[in-house]
């Protein structure tokens, strides 16, 4: 077997374990409402969201705060300084919102 050959399979590997990831069933079929709007928008979409989902196994304010740091996690090095600011300033916002 050369070294292409296996550096394929080792590739394909990867990809189907990702697949089978939670992680990348969410990335991939969200039902989570889209976080490219101000901070206060998106608090109030992720809010909203979490009250009324019929999916999630804890409190709507877990529930919104996890979809929201999950987003951001997912992100990485990727996301530009001022979006990780505006999405930080989205977590006060829904802390607000639920108080």
């Amino acid at each position: 077997m050369t070294s292409t050959s296996r550096h394929n399979s080792r590739v394909g590997a990867r990809k189907r374990t990702k697949l089978k990831k939670w992680s990348g069933k969410v990335t991939r079929a969200s039902h989570a409402p889209s976080v490219e709007r101000s901070a206060r928008d998106v608090a109030v979409s992720l809010k909203r969201s979490a009250e009324l989902s019929r999916q999630r196994k804890s409190a709507p304010f877990r529930s919104a705060m996890s979809m929201l740091t999950f987003y951001i996690n997912r992100a990485g090095r990727k996301m530009s300084a001022s979006r990780k600011r505006t999405l930080e300033a989205a977590k006060d916002e829904l802390r607000r919102l639920f108080t």
